[in-house]
């Protein structure tokens, strides 16, 4: 049997969808302000811009992380989640703060350190939020019949990134210090914590999907889980030189980044072995589809293209520069958004019974979106190339440099046009399902 409780997690796919749409539109205004078509500059000044695009990135993830807890917990424990309407206060509240911030953004409300502009007002809001989002993901887990790896890993994961959240709040009037505490929360999020949540996520896919046996696929999670801790942590370090910690960290930063790939890779080799000893036909191929792209985007996007700008060798040039917003953006979509939108993809048939996984739409949306963000990488990449060489090599100034490079967002634009299409498709798509039903949740199967 279904739990009618899941029927939370659709309207947490649904706020997530809408932050998307946000997030792709104020990344058209920053690529359209980038090639010298700045109408928009008096209201939404380029650093606003930026400010709403990437903390959107973090809100609409986090929200889809929340809705795949919300949908996994109360099947993995085998009971109704303990407090449906709490969850849906908890969606309420999420909502008030984001609208809040992202409307202060534009009127200068903010703490101005990038990626956690939010002001400090609003994070004690998130902070309440989070704690009743673990508050009742917790007590479901503890009160349910079972409790597996999978839902341990991903409840793991979510835990850790609260606690990570925590040192960013701290203030501090040393600029060394502070920056050295930011990054417990932009890196440890993103290559440490933040993977334990898509481990424990791809598991219940891949569980679900390929039908092989939950024992195998759950060993693979503590090897994930094992790389990740091994070399996220320690992994941060190469950050901490270029803001003037000790230069032991150039060692150790540089070592330990050279070894996270390794996570990744074994993410990618998990989904794919999983799926070639899997017996079972699963129906739902664009969930499938989705789950695998996930696990080998991920590893090209957040392994290999970020083990070749963070060793310190190479660092020390392509540090600040467009190179990262390569690596940044394929990551962030293989590792994140791309299991979000598995878990959707294969969620929505079983909350509203409408099986319209075989649709020529939803496969467009897959590779148009696909190919769109690996167009943009690459723009991103030959633009931050030809960045580091002027800046660093030829000294020129940075805004002769962004002159000289502006035709490459030109590209950027194009190929973000083809995934903005891919997205508005797989949104159509996801609208098109409808709500979810009592009925739908009440069949046996899992079709």
């Amino acid at each position: 049997m279904k739990y009618k409780s899941q029927k939370v997690a659709y309207w947490f796919f649904a706020f997530s969808m809408l932050l998307l749409v946000l997030q792709i539109t104020y990344g058209f205004i920053m690529g359209f302000a980038r090639i010298g078509f700045d109408g928009l500059h008096e209201f939404i000044p380029f650093n606003t811009a930026r400010a709403v695009h990437t903390n959107l990135l973090v809100v609409w993830l986090l929200s889809g992380f929340m809705g795949a807890a919300y949908y996994i917990i109360p099947e993995e424990a085998q009971r109704e989640l303990v407090s449906v309407k709490l969850a849906y206060v908890q969606l309420i509240s999420l909502a008030v703060v984001g609208v809040a911030a992202i409307i202060g953004y534009h009127f200068n409300w903010w703490e101005g350190r990038k990626f956690l502009e939010i002001p400090r007002q609003l994070d004690y809001l998130v902070v309440v939020n989070v704690l009743l989002f673990l508050g009742l993901i917790l007590a479901t887990l503890f009160k349910g019949k079972r409790k597996t790896t999978t839902a341990l890993v991903l409840t793991m994961g979510l835990l850790f990134a609260a606690l990570l959240y925590i040192p960013g709040m701290l203030p501090f009037d040393s600029q060394v210090t502070d920056s050295f505490f930011r990054w417990w929360v932009v890196h440890l999020w993103v290559e440490g914590v933040w993977e334990l949540i898509m481990g424990g996520i791809l598991s219940f896919l891949l569980i679900k999907l390929t039908g092989v046996d939950r024992e195998v696929i759950e060993k693979w999670l503590y090897v994930i889980v094992g790389l990740t801790f091994l070399s996220g942590i320690l992994g941060t370090g190469h950050h901490y030189y270029y803001i003037g910690v000790n230069k032991i960290w150039l060692i150790v930063g540089g070592i330990f980044s050279a070894l996270e790939p390794l996570a990744f890779l074994a993410m990618a080799l998990f989904a794919v072995n999983m799926y070639r000893k899997g017996e079972k036909k699963h129906p739902n191929k664009i969930a499938l589809f989705w789950t695998l792209g996930s696990a080998i985007v991920s590893f090209v996007g957040a392994g290999l293209l970020g083990f070749a700008h963070t060793l310190p060798q190479t660092n020390l040039y392509t540090h600040g520069t467009l190179v990262t917003a390569m690596h940044g953006h394929l990551a962030f979509w293989g590792a994140y958004a791309m299991i979000v939108l598995a878990l959707i993809s294969y969620a929505l048939p079983n909350m509203t019974g409408r099986k319209l996984y075989d649709s020529s739409v939803g496969r467009a949306a897959f590779w148009l979106s696909n190919i769109g963000m690996i167009g943009m990488t690459v723009a991103f990449g030959v633009a931050g190339l030809a960045q580091v060489y002027l800046e660093r090599k030829f000294k020129m100034d940075f805004m002769e440099v962004q002159a000289e490079i502006s035709i490459h967002f030109v590209v950027l634009i194009l190929c973000a046009t083809m995934f903005a299409t891919g997205i508005v498709m797989y949104i159509w798509d996801f609208y098109k399902h409808g709500k979810p039903t009592d009925e739908a949740l009440d069949l046996e199967s899992d079709l």
